[in-house]
């Protein structure tokens, strides 16, 4: 293929460079994804064989994208050995290639989020320990932290630093509780999502020949989104990578905003220093944006002293300037985004599938939705709710976790009465406590013969325990035979009862259900069906459990083809494009966010500015508000500092509007005299109310007024209903109407 007609000047260079080190810093919008998959493919056509390539990605999604478009250069046959994918599924496969040298067996089981919130909650329990001192997600972040820096348990409990940093944080107890936690899920033969990492590094290091294996297998590397790894990742990136030393890492240091995950924006600004010879490549053409949009950028972030200098330009046309647009509070400003987006799509210069709404944090959304729903624009919330994490879903997944892993007990908790077979918590307890007892006993054979291991159960729970445990050994058996996920899948949904559960609940939530499940059957066909056609022999139930267990936010997201504008967060944004694009709430203590304390957050608080504003194709709205309702509280914020770092030439900044309202809103204040005098200011009528007025409440019917005191939000009344007696109201959420 001649790749000089297909790319510019500088993709080029970074395609044909095969040897050694190198790092292509692709800039917002500068064709990153053609240049890594082009490389792949330039790769394969100098003779290089796929199955020595790696290259890792942050989502499933790219990975598939990038591998379609290889096949398309190189063909199917010659791309399908290639190790393509995110860091968590290439390294788990390892694992579980790997897995007795590390202590488990190839079927563990992956844990998400819920599965060790679950946990952790459990050890805090088992210690007699507070949850508000010892809130269950801070503890899971604080154990997720030292996995990231590579503490195992005992180095944790071991470091004078780390100990000191809980005592100051009222949380001592914290060594105990990674220790237990650790223990329980190698007991469960399960790994948390940052086990799959820290597993892989910690394989390597012990086991010379095993990482000489790897690094023979993988004699070219390829990293996407370096900006974005953290320690674990980046060690691990340097073992395999370090006999060879053919090392591409691709990546944009100003769009490095994922520090609270673990993400080090060091391992891109040094990479050149780990490798001699080191080569660096400069993707400058943005194909994405007009020019004026790019230029302001570009001012932005030069505003930033940590970064690798780059000249973004664009040759697209210069387009407009960035409106700015003040506002009287979070109302208008919500009001304003929703009549310029419809005036947009009215006169035909968008559809709504091209707009978003950007914002810093997920908050915001609501008076968004309310202006969208009032005005009848159809809208999707990115990063909704996972299909995977719906309760139905989970509750047949953990059926199929605990039929490939008996000793998982957080799958065995879940479902050993769901649906309900009478089996309680009582009964529950004395099992689990048993398997602490008998740690080598299988799990499906302790319910089988409950009572043999002095469970001590009368026969009614006995027999109800055994036949759980008989109905998880029949399923497991089907997997021993070689049957497929989707025949094994098909007949726990049936069987296990929870599709009749589901199909007997004849509720809105009952339809959704037998809905979902039946929808999760047919997911595992495909996964089945596709396999097959990409000939793949193994469509077993632990290949499909390891494939769901790995799906990222951004593979759950709707239909993209769906016409509704996009409402998401600046983080969830990075990787996407709009044609247009309103960015909301651009306020100090919003954005940058009030938890950034530091220079070091305030750059990484402007880049990921720089990755909101770069997400537009056409035209970028920032818009901020006079007064905010945040935290249960009106607050009266100051413009953002970002919006000043842009260049004033790129800016066009408008006036205010006046506060908006769906409808008057009749605001009642306390009189202690009896009459009824009215006014109006702006769109919102002021009413006071006295002793003796009547008026009528929409719960507690009418009533009249016995007591009135307080101004302004600590304005008050008694009123005396005529069914359900007297209540004191606060008047500001009262609302109440005055009868004639």
């Amino acid at each position: 293929m001649n790749y000089s007609e297909l790319l510019n000047p500088s993709q080029l260079a970074a395609v044909e460079n095969t040897d050694g080190a190198s790092v292509i810093v692709a800039g917002a919008g500068s064709g990153k994804t053609r240049v890594l998959t082009y490389k792949v493919a330039y790769l394969i056509e100098q003779g290089i064989p796929a199955d020595n390539i790696l290259a890792l990605t942050f989502t499933n999604k790219a990975a598939r994208e990038m591998k379609s478009r290889i096949s398309d250069v190189v063909g199917y046959r010659e791309s399908r050995p290639i190790w393509m994918g995110t860091f968590h599924s290439i390294f788990s496969r390892i694992l579980r290639i790997e897995a007795d040298k590390i202590g488990f067996t190839p079927q563990f089981t992956i844990y998400d989020t819920q599965d060790t919130k679950s946990v952790v909650k459990g050890i805090i329990k088992e210690l007699g320990l507070d949850e508000k001192t010892y809130k269950p997600s801070t503890v899971q972040n604080r154990i997720s932290s030292a996995k990231n820096n590579m503490y195992s348990w005992r180095e944790y409990g071991a470091s004078k630093e780390v100990r000191l940093q809980d005592n100051n944080r009222n949380m001592p107890s914290m060594a105990t509780i990674y220790e237990r936690y650790q223990k329980k899920l190698e007991q469960n033969n399960a790994m948390d999502f940052d086990d799959l990492l820290m597993k892989t590094a910690e394989l390597f290091s012990r086991n010379p020949e095993v990482l000489e294996y790897y690094q023979d297998r993988f004699q070219y590397i390829l990293v996407d989104e370096y900006q974005d790894t953290n320690r674990v990742q980046h060690q691990i990136v340097m073992m395999l990578a370090k006999k060879y030393g053919n090392v591409c890492v691709v990546g944009d240091d100003a769009q490095s905003i994922y520090s609270f995950r673990g993400a080090e924006i060091e391992n891109i600004l040094s990479f050149r220093n780990q490798f001699a010879g080191c080569k660096l490549f400069k993707l400058e053409q943005n194909y994405r944006s007009t020019q004026t949009i790019v230029n302001a950028a570009n001012s932005l972030i030069a505003k930033n002293s940590r970064q690798i200098r780059k000249n973004v330009f664009s040759k697209q046309e210069v387009g407009k300037k960035i409106r700015v647009r003040e506002n009287i509070d979070d109302l208008s400003e919500a009001k304003y985004v929703c009549d310029e987006i419809e005036k947009a799509v009215e006169r035909r210069y968008t559809d709504y599938k091209d707009v978003a709404v950007l914002y810093r944090t997920n908050a915001q959304s609501r008076v968004l939705e309310d202006a969208c729903r009032r005005m009848r624009i159809p809208y999707k919330i990115y990063g909704g709710l996972s299909f995977y994490q719906r309760k139905e879903i989970k509750d047949v997944i953990a059926y199929l976790r605990l039929i490939i892993n008996h000793e998982d007990s957080e799958a065995l908790k879940r479902i050993i009465n769901v649906p309900a077979r009478g089996i309680g918590a009582t009964t529950l307890q004395k099992l689990v406590d048993a398997k602490n007892a008998f740690p080598q006993v299988d799990t499906i054979e302790l319910l089988k013969n409950p009572n043999e291991y002095g469970v001590g159960l009368n026969k009614g729970a006995e027999k109800k325990v055994a036949d759980f445990g008989m109905l998880i050994e029949r399923f497991g058996k089907m997997v021993d035979d070689g049957q497929d996920a989707y025949s094994v899948v098909d007949n726990v949904v049936m069987d296990s009862g929870l599709m009749k559960d589901a199909v007997t609940d004849l509720s809105i939530e009952g339809i959704s259900r037998k809905e979902n499940l039946q929808e999760f059957v047919s997911s595992v066909h495909e996964f089945c069906d596709k396999r097959v056609n990409d000939g793949e022999t193994e469509i077993g139930l632990g290949e499909f459990l390891s494939e769901v267990a790995l799906i990222t936010d951004q593979d759950n997201q709707q239909n993209e083809n769906t016409d509704t504008i996009t409402l998401m967060t600046m983080h969830s944004a990075k990787g996407l494009e709009f044609a247009y694009v309103y960015i909301v709430g651009l306020e100090e203590q919003l954005m940058p966010s009030v938890m950034a304390m530091t220079p070091r957050d305030i750059e990484e608080e402007r880049r990921l500015m720089y990755v909101a504003v770069t997400r537009a194709k056409e035209v970028c709205t920032i818009s901020y508000a006079q007064s905010r309702f945040l935290n249960g509280q009106h607050t009266y914020p100051k413009p953002s500092r970002f919006i000043d770092d842009i260049n004033e030439e790129y800016l066009e900044r408008t006036g205010r509007i006046r506060s908006f309202r769906p409808q008057p809103e009749i605001r009642f204040v306390a009189k202690s005299t009896e009459k009824k005098p009215e006014k109006v200011v702006s769109d919102e009528i002021v009413m006071e109310v006295a002793v003796g007025m009547r008026v009528r409440h929409s719960k507690f019917g009418d009533g009249t007024v016995t007591e009135a005191q307080g101004a302004g939000d600590n304005a008050r009344a008694k009123v005396l209903f005529d069914e359900v007696g007297e209540k004191t109201l606060i008047l500001k959420f009262a609302r109440l109407n005055l009868l004639q």
